[in-house]
């Protein structure tokens, strides 16, 4: 489960928009929230996207508890 405060920190942090990643993951901006949401689960690559566009160190906050 993603934690979607990280993540949503994380995206301000590095002065993206929700429509940009989205549009970076090559994804619908309503398809983002879902995943944001924990409706849908983002994909391994998906994760290796987001955290070299955001330079997040580890991929922890996609695997949240």
């Amino acid at each position: 489960m993603t934690d979607t405060y990280a993540l949503e920190d994380a995206i301000n942090r590095a002065g993206k928009t929700k429509k940009e990643v989205a549009q970076h993951l090559g994804l619908s901006e309503q398809g983002f929230l879902l995943k944001l949401n924990n409706k849908s689960e983002f994909k391994p690559s998906e994760i290796l996207k987001l955290c070299k566009l955001l330079c997040l160190k580890d991929n922890s906050i996609f695997f949240a508890e």
